[in-house]
């Protein structure tokens, strides 16, 4: 491949990452706009909908980001009245999560999907395609100058 070729090519490589972050965050306006919450807030709410009881270490796996941004989110939607903490009744150590009857409605008329598009896209590919996806994305960052990993652990939507 010429220089000139690999020039173009960077170029359309680019062009896609600004189509997935446009299409990301358009995502995520159309989400604040419907619901008045972000796009994490809102995926917060979906997991505590789909597993009442919740708590928020395996939240916070299941959104792939760290516990203390986890307990923030979490801690927003309490003051909001959107989510209710609850101690277990087996083991009062343990607090778990329940969506209230308002964060209800906010999820059924909220812009799918709510753990937003680029999970959605990712998780579509087969397991080959993300394989690849995964081992080139991870050659683009070791050639950046500037590199903050602790952004791996931020929700998409509060970039």
């Amino acid at each position: 491949m010429s220089s000139r070729d690999k020039k173009q090519l960077s170029h359309q490589v680019l062009k896609k990452f600004r189509v997935i972050y446009g299409s990301v965050r358009q995502h995520f306006r159309e989400v604040e706009k419907t619901c008045g919450v972000s796009g994490s807030q809102l995926w917060v709410m979906q997991e505590a909908a789909n597993t009442p009881g919740i708590g928020v270490s395996e939240l916070a796996e299941r959104l792939s980001i760290h516990q203390s941004t986890c307990s923030q989110l979490v801690e927003k939607l309490v003051e909001r009245k959107l989510i209710i903490k609850e101690r277990s009744k087996e083991d009062q150590r343990r607090v778990g999560l329940r969506l209230t009857e308002k964060a209800a409605q906010l999820i059924a008329k909220a812009p799918g999907p709510a753990e937003g598009v680029l999970p959605e896209a990712l998780a579509s590919l087969s397991a080959h395609a993300i394989e690849a996806l995964n081992l080139s994305l991870e050659s683009v960052i070791e050639e950046l100058k500037i590199r903050d990993d602790k952004m791996a652990d931020k929700p998409l939507a509060d970039l």
